[in-house]
């Protein structure tokens, strides 16, 4: 098969699946189900076929996130495409097919969003080879999932009859379907659910799109071409990118290209577009409850409970009640669709819930906002190995760090020293400082800031590495 590339769609379109906040913490970024996160599950679906490092598609708010998710399971480096803002699928494939291709290769390039559960990977890497064949020939494959039920939650694509069971040609794209006409595409047998995974060669897709959509293609180029290089990160040209139509993959092009086919698969997929879905997908307890973290239940069944703290249920069925160091959430699993009317209140009050997660992340680590009140914050920071913040001060506050665990070597004004764990020291308003992780494990450390503001805003950098301002 031609050389295989995945290409990781994180760019935080579609359904979110953190308690409260659509745009915080997207679902692919957390354990939900299984010890690895969903991006990482991605890449090791395809890492054994997969015949360079993957292209991720992420937003700005992410980028740091996605490295170190990859980092962490030993991932090649990977190329990762920042988009200044969403413009739906076929401008973010078009960017990487361009990135695909500037080394002068043409690989296929097989598109996954980054947020989807597949049971049988080994049957998902099978499929993968077995489209490799008409892919390198020049179709431009979707996987369609055979339905298990009349779902009126996904699109479908309806496959030409009388070509076997392989392998078919796409005879139309259908949009989500109301409750009859579901159970009429589950009774015909021809209509697979619409995965949102493909596969075809770089050259090919963009070829398509101008044939299709030239102006995405020529928005998607110019950004492209004014990109900005920050080591791993690609940074696509705002203005370029925004003057871009924003339009799926599936309208601009799959709905119009007579090379689209449909493979045919039954691998366990599902796209988790709700929490309750989580529930039908884990390994639940003989009274039905899928639970993870400390959990106790009590003469309560079928729920599922996602906790940080602990959490007991005393007489409850049918729930979903997700505890995170944000919010909580508790709904009933068929209502919790609903959360949107939560989110919509939150915005409304404009309330940080609405669009922060309590825990950033920073090219050099992340830091954890504990306890904040008038005139004080606490946070918990962790630096990588080898990893350093910038050379910084502040004008409004002071800090005091305590270090936990690790290697702190610290730079204040003149002097440069070295603390350990259950050591400290202080920086004073005004101090230049820097914070260092000389080691070889992750430094631990709490920062206490006293002041009469505590905005992050509130920095002057002098020297950073990360090449911020």
């Amino acid at each position: 098969m031609t050389q295989l590339q995945p290409v990781l769609l994180s760019g935080g379109s579609g359904t979110r699946l953190w308690p409260l906040s659509r745009e915080a913490y997207p679902k692919q970024f957390l354990p939900l189900a299984g010890d690895e996160t969903m991006l990482q599950a991605t890449w090791q679906r395809v890492a054994a076929i997969a015949g360079a490092p993957p292209i991720v598609i992420a937003n700005e708010e992410h980028r740091f996130l996605v490295a170190e998710q990859l980092r962490q399971i030993g991932a090649p480096t990977p190329a990762i495409v920042l988009e200044p803002v969403g413009r739906n699928t076929a401008p973010a494939i078009a960017v990487a097919a361009l990135q695909a291709m500037a080394s002068g290769e043409d690989p296929l390039l097989l598109v996954l969003p980054s947020d989807h559960v597949v049971r049988d990977a080994g049957g998902f890497r099978a499929a993968v080879v077995e489209a490799g064949v008409a892919a390198a020939q020049g179709a431009l494959v979707t996987f369609g999932i055979v339905p298990t039920a009349a779902e009126t939650g996904f699109g479908y694509i309806q496959a030409a009859t009388g070509q076997g069971d392989g392998l078919r040609r796409v005879a139309r794209f259908v949009e989500k379907p109301d409750a009859d006409t579901a159970r009429s595409y589950l009774a015909a047998g021809d209509y697979y659910w619409n995965s949102g995974m493909f596969l075809f060669r770089a050259s090919r897709y963009l070829a398509e799109l101008e044939r299709f959509r030239p102006e995405i293609l020529a928005a998607s180029r110019q950004a492209f071409a004014l990109a900005r290089r920050d080591g791993d990160f690609i940074r696509l040209d705002k203005d370029a990118f925004v003057a871009c139509p924003a339009d799926s993959i599936d309208y601009a092009v799959m709905e119009h290209t007579d090379e689209a086919a449909v493979l045919p698969v039954d691998i366990g997929w599902s796209d988790l577009g709700s929490w309750a879905a989580l529930w039908d997908v884990a390994a639940r307890d003989s009274e039905g409850n899928a639970t993870f973290g400390d959990v106790i239940a009590i003469d309560s069944h079928d729920s599922y409970v996602h906790a940080h703290r602990l959490v007991a249920l005393v007489g409850v069925d049918e729930l979903v009640v997700i505890d995170t160091d944000d919010a909580v959430l508790v709904a009933r699993k068929d209502r919790v669709q609903d959360v949107k009317h939560v989110v919509s209140r939150l915005k409304a009050d404009q309330r940080s819930q609405a669009a922060l997660h309590r825990e950033v992340h920073r090219p050099w680590g992340s830091y954890d906002s504990v306890d904040v009140g008038p005139g004080f914050q606490v946070k918990r920071i962790k630096v990588k190995p080898g990893a350093r913040l910038s050379l910084q001060s502040h004008t409004r506050r002071a800090e005091h760090w305590i270090v936990v665990s690790g290697t702190a070597r610290v730079t204040r004004d003149n002097d440069v020293f070295e603390l350990h764990a259950n050591q400290s020291t202080y920086i004073p308003i005004g101090a230049r400082h820097r914070l260092e992780n000389p080691g070889r494990q992750t430094l631990e450390l709490i920062e206490v800031q006293s002041g009469d503001y505590l905005g992050e805003d509130d920095i002057v950098r002098y020297d950073d590495v990360y090449g911020r301002a």
